[in-house]
């Protein structure tokens, strides 16, 4: 009896991984047409958007992926396959700025102020997808990242209407665990589209590229939501005068 009840259990086991190896693999081949490796193969864009990452790991040796990235959107930039940076990523901790990390590092390479603009709401893959088109009024834009992540970011953008393609940068040796964990991210981004029906965490206002606006420092009137207005939203978000307070910051709150 324990043998079958065992066995049983190795079954489900298998067909489930069989089920989320196989909608993996479902998800590369339908964005496949849309991924591009070769500089010169790539139709040029107005926007490139750049998913964010941390620019260092655990160990203090910087992120190659994160480099890897940045590189990346250098090279098409100096091309001329973009003509403008949107930096997606998250904003979460007063001490981890992803967007503006990028930023920095792509002043130093050079790219204008006026070239760069910052999303500090992409929380996930999903929000940096779906806000792009949203929020800053940009269709047929080109997403750079790794491949994996390339296929991920398409397909949500396929399911949402979204007209996309990627530029996949290079992506580290040994990346056995990180290609693991993105099969899991693939069920979740799955759940997210077709259970959960899941929109970005904050939405606002409508900002086209390109739009006139000024930078001072690090403070940007330009997107919709800057870093103090998030971490004014997550506050009022734990108390029960939400609704109100949302109205007061003049931004809304995806469900």
């Amino acid at each position: 009896m324990l043998k079958r009840l065992i066995y049983s259990l190795l079954a489900v086991l298998a067909l489930l991984l069989g089920t989320a190896l196989l909608l993996d693999r479902w998800i590369s081949w339908r964005t496949a047409p849309y991924v591009y490796e070769n500089i010169e193969e790539l139709p040029a864009s107005q926007v490139g958007v750049v998913l964010g990452t941390s620019k260092y790991v655990r160990t203090g040796v910087i992120n190659q992926y994160y480099r890897f990235r940045i590189q990346g959107a250098l090279n098409l930039y100096n091309s001329g396959k973009i003509n403008y940076l949107l930096l997606s990523g998250d904003n979460a901790l007063l001490s981890y700025n992803e967007p503006i990390t990028m930023r920095k590092d792509f002043m130093k390479a050079g790219v204008p102020a006026s070239d760069i603009v910052l999303d500090y709401a992409g929380f996930r893959t999903l929000d940096s997808i779906i806000r792009t088109r949203k929020v800053f009024d940009t269709n047929g834009f080109t997403i750079i990242t790794q491949r994996f992540h390339c296929e991920r970011a398409l397909f949500i953008a396929m399911h949402s209407g979204i007209k996309a393609q990627c530029y996949a940068v290079p992506s580290p040796k040994n990346m056995f665990m990180v290609r693991a964990r993105e099969v899991v991210a693939r069920l979740g981004a799955l759940t997210d589209l077709y259970i959960l029906k899941r929109e970005p965490r904050f939405l606002g206002p409508m900002v086209p590229i390109p739009t006139p606006y000024s930078l001072e420092g690090d403070e940007q009137e330009y997107p919709a939501i800057s870093p103090e207005q998030l971490f004014e939203l997550e506050e009022l978000n734990n108390t029960p005068q939400v609704p109100h307070a949302r109205a007061a910051a003049s931004v809304t709150l995806s469900k």
